[in-house]
């Protein structure tokens, strides 16, 4: 039996698994949106591990994006990522 970090169950998150490179950022950003606007300020991302391309086009997108203040690979899970948000004004 595999052990469940709770952490994860208190999150919002988005399962990207089987988007196309070119098309994990939309769907990504209005996730961001979505929850920039309901005032989270920590989300995650599920994009797996498997050779890495969601994850680099990901971290490569959330680097510019002005809603996100940090964001990193949950230690649990390389599969995850973690996003915390800036403060709603």
């Amino acid at each position: 039996m595999d052990r469940i970090d709770p952490f994860l169950h208190i999150l919002p998150n988005i399962d990207v698994h089987g988007y196309t490179e070119d098309m994990v950022m939309t769907v990504v950003n209005e996730f961001i949106d979505d929850c920039y606007k309901l005032g989270y300020d920590k989300i995650y991302v599920i994009h797996g591990k498997g050779y890495g391309i969601l994850k680099r086009k990901i971290h490569s997108s959330l680097k510019h994006n002005r809603k996100v203040k940090n964001f990193y690979l949950y230690n649990f899970n390389t599969g995850c990522t973690i996003i915390e948000l800036v403060e709603r004004r």
